[in-house]
């Protein structure tokens, strides 16, 4: 539902969360009134077993069933649920909507939390809820890219946050959790309405401003910048406010990576989702690599690639459209027919970690599109750090003792030959983090064993040459830059170092 944005008032605010703190209407109330099963058939689209598991939850089950099963409720249950805030006001902002002799939700109003923290998220209904495609002014929920960046984004203490392009305020929310202060910008106003209530309902100050990219900061450094950008790549249209930049391609990440830099403090961090084209002959990293501004540290993560018609098929069904029907079939050719033009043969995304610096900036591009479980943002940190430590003018690699964390195993995979089994292959696998993997050789492999934290890299190495008759420069040249990969990578660490 478009139209006014929504205003919600100080008091109204104030009702309705003490409406929702009497009925335990949070992340964890809602948890234990619908029990595991039927909160993780919810979280699959399978909203009967929740049904059935909120009708004992009395007021908890109304405000369950009313904003995320979009039931109809009566009027007695509804005024039950929302406490001291009048029908006809709740009706009047939009919150709720009539229907007949019942009321449904106007408006999408969610717990979310992390670990120490339960909030509301406010955002528009979803196209399951409308029956009908989504608005062009929709702002989305709390969806699997906005978790995935709130994973993803480090959370060490700092002193000032920018939330690019915030729509419902979610990264804003948890970037109030480490930040001394914290600024959201949107284009979209029903977006800056919807944010604004959400960091209203629960009592978080956000600096709110209005523009395009970072013209409503301009001239401003931040210590770290989020950006969940409008990250879908095509033609050059804006169908849907919350994915589509109108910039045609991929040319709005190229934007916010080749912009971000210069609106960070020395030392400031960003972090971003985004995704980029793999066109016929060129190399991805390369791509991405050359949006990157001199004096930018860069780690670009990619998670996924998606072929042109699958990628197409999934946004169509994300905005409530059948690919099926009349209208998904011209979209879906005018999509391919682009992709096809501009000789594209998969779309990638992943996670892009920027860092301001006055050093010979550090650029990787990785693909890992391997299953692992543990969030990136403290992995990114840790990442970062290992750069500044490799770099280090005081940095001696020969000189420094290393050990294998114990996180670290050697795999060894062997294959049948004539006299039983050969070893064909060696890989070393960090069991933590995003799982990197190094393949070595047998030297590679003696020489992280000797990796106890007793004597210098330098020493190790002469032993070893000494031991397999292997000249000790060459071998120093051979090894280094594996060490200082597998530093990058956490695989090995100074002694004393942390794990990761």
């Amino acid at each position: 539902m478009t139209g006014t944005p929504p205003r919600f008032s100080d008091d109204f605010c104030a009702r309705l969360r003490d409406a929702f703190l009497a009925a335990r209407y949070d992340a964890d109330g809602v948890l234990g009134a619908l029990g595991p099963p039927a909160h993780s058939a919810l979280g699959r689209g399978e909203p009967e077993p929740a049904f059935r598991a909120s009708r004992d939850a009395g007021t908890l089950g109304t405000l369950v069933r009313l904003f995320l099963l979009g039931g109809a409720e009566s009027r007695a249950e509804t005024a039950a649920a929302l406490g001291s805030v009048p029908l006809d006001d709740a009706v009047a902002t939009g919150l709720l909507r009539a229907d007949g002799e019942r009321f449904r939700a106007g408006l999408d109003v969610r717990p979310h939390g992390d670990e120490d923290t339960s909030w509301w998220i406010v955002s528009d209904l979803d196209s399951d809820v409308l029956g009908e495609p989504v608005p062009v002014e929709h702002v989305l929920g709390v969806g699997h890219a906005s978790l995935s960046l709130v994973r993803a984004t480090s959370r060490r203490p700092v002193g000032s946050v920018l939330d690019l392009g915030t729509g419902n305020g979610v990264q804003a929310l948890h970037a109030g959790r480490h930040a001394a202060s914290v600024t959201a910008t949107d284009v979209s106003e029903r977006a800056l309405a919807l944010a604004d209530t959400t960091f209203r309902l629960n009592e978080v100050e956000v600096e709110l401003r209005r523009g395009e990219w970072f013209a409503p900061v301009a001239r401003r450094r931040f210590d770290q910048i989020v950006c969940n950008p409008p990250f879908v790549v095509g033609p050059a249209r804006v169908d849907y406010v919350y994915r589509d930049s109108g910039l045609a391609g991929d040319d709005a990440s190229a934007l916010v990576i080749r912009q971000l830099p210069g609106f960070l403090t020395p030392g400031g961090v960003g972090q971003l989702l985004a995704s980029w084209l793999h066109i016929r002959g060129q190399d991805w990293a390369d791509r991405v690599s050359g949006w990157l501004p001199g004096g930018t540290d860069a780690w670009v993560v990619q998670r996924d690639v998606a072929d042109p018609g699958l990628y197409v098929g999934t946004w169509l069904r994300d905005a409530g459209i059948d690919p099926r029907s009349p209208e998904g079939r011209a979209k879906s050719a005018a999509w391919l027919d682009w992709f096809a033009a501009n000789e594209v043969e998969g779309i990638g995304f992943g996670f892009v970690t920027l860092r301001r610096t006055d050093a010979t900036p550090t650029v990787v591009c990785e693909d890992l599109r391997q299953a692992f479980d543990d969030p990136l943002g403290e992995e990114s940190a840790a990442w970062l750090d290992r750069v500044d430590w490799l770099r280090s003018p005081g940095t001696d690699l020969l000189g420094t003792t290393f050990t294998v964390p114990s996180s670290v195993l050697l795999e060894r995979i062997d294959a049948p030959a004539e006299e039983g089994w050969a070893s064909s292959a060696l890989r070393l696998h960090r069991t933590d983090g995003p799982g990197w993997t190094h393949e070595l050789d047998e030297l590679a492999a003696a020489l992280l064993a000797g990796c106890r934290g007793a004597l210098p890299l330098g020493d190790l190495l002469e032993l070893l040459a000494f031991a397999h008759g292997e000249p000790v420069e060459e071998l120093t040249a051979t090894a280094l830059p594996m060490v200082r990969e597998l530093v990058r990578h956490g695989m090995l660490l100074p002694s004393g170092a942390d794990r990761r």
